[in-house]
């Protein structure tokens, strides 16, 4: 049954390219609806725990800031990619954000994987290129714009899960999330408004798509994966989440007739076969 739920968590995930197609919304607009509504959300939990944030100390406070900025600038750059290239290819890259982890703990927290591993990371990045480079649904230079910006996204994704491995050592996932959806939220916020764009008048449908986002997305999909740490190993973990460009791909052909191209598919199992292969090789 716990796994189901997980799997179930990644089904949630996938349907936020399904969202931000339907939004008329810019970027960052959504991102600020999808963030804003998570934050209204996870209140009432929040305030039942606010002794927690009495506690909190000013590292924690600081580090947990800069992850929900990083967390909001990833959301900007997915749902843009998703405005320029097809959902089969804004996904899969967006999901090597695991690649960058490794490249990351090994330049900066020492934490070298073996050979095996070295060899995964590799043949993921080489999907990747593949993906990135390939022609997409916008036209010639579209789609790599929007392949650039999903790889983007992937490097922001990164950063913010390297600054909660550290965060998550002293805070309760009530206190970090609560902090870094908050974080998130004035983020993208604040860069819609230094870019002139207005927060308002993008009709229902760009409402109801970020607090579908907030709901299926972020609380019944992200959320899903990190209950699912505290029983399942984290292999499955990582396996499970495999599936999210998978569906996405589905509700891209079923919903919006996009039909990936053969390099899209080549360069997306390559990187889902690397992804794999790295995460089994580094359990530990």
């Amino acid at each position: 049954m716990k796994r189901l739920i997980v799997l179930l968590g990644a089904a949630g995930v996938s349907l936020s390219a399904v969202f931000v197609r339907w939004s008329t919304a810019p970027s960052l607009v959504l991102a600020f609806y999808r963030m804003a509504f998570s934050v209204l959300l996870l209140a009432p939990a929040a305030w039942l725990r606010r002794w927690e944030f009495r506690d909190l100390g000013r590292r924690e406070l600081l580090l947990s800031l800069l992850s929900g900025a990083f967390l909001g600038v990833h959301f900007a750059c997915y749902f843009e990619s998703l405005r320029w290239t097809s959902i089969a290819a804004a996904v899969v890259l967006v999901d090597t954000e695991v690649l960058f982890v490794a490249l990351a703990s090994a330049l900066f927290l020492g934490k070298k994987p073996g050979g095996r591993a070295w060899a995964a990371v590799l043949l993921a990045f080489g999907g990747s290129a593949v993906v990135a480079l390939a022609e997409g649904l916008g036209g010639e230079g579209t789609a790599l714009r929007g392949n650039l910006f999903a790889l983007a996204g992937s490097v922001c994704m990164a950063a913010y899960t390297m600054l909660g491995a550290v965060c998550r050592k002293k805070l309760t996932t009530t206190a970090y999330t609560a902090l870094v959806y908050s974080a998130a939220a004035c983020t993208v916020l604040a860069a819609a408004l230094a870019g002139g764009q207005a927060l308002t008048g993008w009709g229902s449908a760009s409402l109801l798509a970020g607090l579908g986002m907030a709901v299926f997305c972020t609380l019944l999909g992200h959320s899903l994966f990190s209950w699912g740490l505290k029983y399942l190993p984290p292999a499955f973990i990582s396996t499970a989440n495999l599936l999210e460009p998978v569906l996405a791909s589905a509700w891209g052909l079923l919903l919006f007739g996009e039909r990936p191209g053969a390099a899209v598919l080549l360069g997306g199992v390559v990187i889902l076969l690397g992804v794999g292969l790295y995460g089994r090789e580094a359990e530990p």
